[in-house]
């Protein structure tokens, strides 16, 4: 059970880190994620889509959401379900808890197991408690892309003929839509 206080620090926490971004994930920083998602989808058929948010609105912190909750409510309403090869990755930062979590669609889940995605998110855990958000999501990009290049590889004959159905700009919070 959370205790009272707690709740109050986690809900100060999250109005204080909401609609702000650190210095080291804005302007160069987010083209430098945006190339890398777009290089990224050159070698297979898959869509990446970062998600950066500095804290959860207050109706999550309200009820107790976690960072996966919120994943999965923008895993839909950012349309990464809604890929012709249903292979769409959400890859969520929430920077008020230093929480990544990532969702991806049915037809690159059902190859993962969910100890691949646990090991994936692990490995970024070192950066962001150090604050080396980039570097993390650089990290998780890479990791991502080799799941998708073995499931969904895009080959010469295909390369040309990919479709970019997803913004490759991070879609950062709380201004989405």
């Amino acid at each position: 059970m959370v205790r009272p206080f707690d709740r109050l620090i986690r809900l100060l926490r999250h109005r204080w880190r909401s609609g702000s971004l650190p210095a080291a994930l804005r302007g160069a920083a987010l083209k430098r994620l945006t190339q890398k998602v777009r290089q990224s989808e050159r070698r297979h058929s898959g869509q990446i889509r970062l998600c950066l948010e500095g804290g959860l609105p207050v109706s999550y912190l309200w009820r107790g959401a976690s960072a996966r909750e919120r994943a999965i409510t923008l895993f839909g309403k950012l349309r990464v379900w809604d890929t012709e090869q249903n292979n769409g990755v959400l890859i969520y930062l929430l920077l008020a808890d230093r929480a990544v979590e990532i969702v991806a669609d049915r037809g690159l889940a059902r190859g993962v197991t969910p100890q691949q995605w646990e090991q994936l998110v692990a490995s970024m855990a070192e950066g962001l408690q150090n604050g080396h958000f980039e570097e993390a999501l650089n990290r998780a990009i890479d990791k991502v892309s080799a799941l998708l290049e073995l499931h969904f590889p895009a080959d010469a004959s295909t390369r040309d003929a990919l479709v970019n159905e997803l913004s490759d700009a991070p879609a950062i919070g709380p201004d989405f839509f």
